[in-house]
């Protein structure tokens, strides 16, 4: 079940908007469909990334996945923590295992997202 003080990307993604903030991180569903995360690559704070860009990866031990970004903006912050300790996105994908904060462009895209009940739909909830 999807936490409902989030909204959804298709590609797995959640994002948590305050003002016109946006943090995001994967979805408990795709953490556990990814399995062992052992690397990230993340974007640079002050990128300049758009909707759909394939802006960083995670990488499994079974596979390297893209990430992409949610919403257009610029990449403000990154988590640094996962660096050190990419299992933090397996063991706490909703909290401790974020990737990125992101200053959002055009707030319009928000309402491209899904609610938590759409994505759980989606996956199979």
């Amino acid at each position: 079940m999807s936490s409902d003080d989030r909204i959804y990307s298709k590609e797995h993604e959640w994002v948590m908007v305050e003002g016109n903030v946006a943090t995001v991180g994967v979805s408990e569903y795709a953490a556990s469909e990814l399995g062992d995360v052992v690397f990230l690559e993340l974007p640079e704070p002050g990128a300049q990334v758009g909707l759909g860009d394939a802006i960083g990866t995670i990488e499994t031990v079974k596979s390297v996945e893209d990430l992409y970004s949610p919403l257009t903006g610029e990449i403000v912050e990154i988590n640094e923590a996962i660096l050190d300790a990419p299992e933090l996105v397996n063991e706490s994908p909703m909290d401790d295992g974020w990737l990125f904060k992101m200053q959002i462009s055009d707030s319009s895209e928000i309402d491209q997202l899904l609610s938590a009940a759409d994505y759980d739909a989606m996956i199979g909830g």
